[in-house]
């Protein structure tokens, strides 16, 4: 018995941190028994080790105020449109977005499906967009394969917006019988493939303007509009005034388990519904899901910007080596996510199997074993995000190991 408090004993690590989310208590398993946890950081089987995964901030486990809230939650029939914990967040959405109604969904990849179909009724119909855009690079094209929608790639810019001046020029009108006709143009805020960049007010405003002119609508997969909307210090509703439809997800930064919401007038919300059951969305007493989205909005939403505070940390400290071959463009560090460039051959892949690996000798120079767990995003740039779950100490040690590592590429 002595020696299994032992076990258990050295299994929970404690730390002291000012954001009081990423001290939540957290699970993992222990051979025949579950056991809370305090750090997130220290893995089950390999006690010594410090990992920080900072591979997406979906990564994220729902914290011990939201899985009490979803044993306890209220829950109806939401196909029924009966489940009341499912409405008060649909009705919290709205007031928080600006718009009439709101409809929550599985997933993101779901919800930007939704709205294309919701808004792009029939066929011959073409949809403008950036061509780093989260609905064309990693949602299976289902915006030609399931909604039919010919979409059309404008170049992205580095701060996630687009030429507009391009936008008019790529504006068909159905006038010419040849072509498919300009329904809608979807953007994307904060822009993940642009290093989690924040669309400006001004341009938003602007292309507002041209697509009102054209009789056009807008969809914003704002899938991180919160932490948007906390880089520019606004209301959501600030930002989802220039569109007409946006989805938003709640397992990112807001560190809910699962789910996504879509928003948009009500008109929109009565034929998204009617899409969402036909793409297989439609859940019954899913308000055990729906009560630790209110939980991420309550709880989590207000600290977002400790979360962007930690990703600049990381960020400079990734400079401070001067390294050639190791870079981040600290102007685009915006909100939770960062992306790192690598030069002189060293490619992104080489370096996250390093980051994510302890040598003998990195034992001894650093007397610990600390775990960094980051994506490549191509051959030349790898992605961090920042989260919840990611404590001040959590960052300290991932500033300890990136600049470990990258003081032996500069060595080479």
């Amino acid at each position: 018995m002595y020696s299994m408090m032992n076990f258990l004993l050295s299994s929970v690590a404690r730390i002291v941190s000012r954001d009081p989310c990423s001290c939540a208590q957290r699970w993992i398993q222990i051979p025949g028994i579950w056991r809370s946890m305090a750090h997130s950081s220290m893995v089950a089987g390999n006690t010594n080790q410090w990992v920080i995964d900072i591979r997406s901030d979906t990564v994220t486990k729902p914290s011990k105020a939201m899985r009490e809230a979803m044993a306890t939650a209220e829950v109806g029939d939401d196909v029924y449109g009966e489940d009341p914990t499912v409405n008060e967040l649909q009705r919290k959405i709205s007031d928080l977005f600006g718009m009439e109604a709101a409809l929550f969904v599985p997933t993101g990849t779901m919800g930007n499906l939704i709205s294309i179909m919701s808004h792009c009724q029939g066929r011959g119909l073409q949809a403008l967009l950036g061509d780093k855009a989260h609905i064309c690079m990693y949602e299976q094209g289902g915006i030609a394969q399931i909604a039919g929608v010919q979409p059309y790639t404008l170049k992205n810019l580095p701060d996630g917006t687009f030429d507009l001046e391009e936008v008019v020029a790529n504006i068909r009108t159905g006038l010419d019988l040849h072509q498919a006709r300009t329904q809608l143009i979807c953007v994307e805020n904060s822009h993940n493939l642009c290093g989690g960049s924040v669309l400006p007010l001004e341009w938003l405003k602007k292309l507002r303007d041209i697509a009102a002119d054209h009789g056009i609508l807008i969809h914003m997969d704002g899938a991180r509009v919160l932490n948007a909307a906390t880089t520019l210090k606004v209301k959501p509703s600030e930002i989802l005034q220039y569109c007409d439809s946006v989805n938003m997800c709640f397992s990112k930064g807001l560190g809910a388990p699962v789910g996504s919401v879509v928003a948009g007038k009500k008109d929109f919300i009565t034929t998204a519904v009617r899409m969402r059951k036909v793409l297989g969305g439609g859940m019954r007493q899913v308000g055990v899901l729906a009560a630790a989205a209110l939980v991420s909005l309550e709880q989590i939403y207000p600290r977002l910007h400790l979360d962007h505070d930690k990703a600049k940390l990381i960020a400079k400290a990734v400079n401070e080596v001067h390294c050639s071959k190791v870079h981040v463009n600290l102007k685009s560090v915006q909100t939770n996510i960062v992306m790192v460039d690598f030069y002189d051959g060293l490619s992104a892949s080489e370096f996250c199997q390093r980051i994510g690996q302890v040598t003998e000798q990195e034992k001894v120079q650093l007397g610990e074993e600390i775990v960094v767990k980051m994506s490549a995003f191509g051959t030349a740039r790898a992605r961090f995000v920042t989260h919840c779950d990611i404590s001040d100490e959590d960052v300290q040690q991932a500033v300890k190991k990136f600049q470990y590592i990258i003081q032996e590429y500069a060595a080479t």
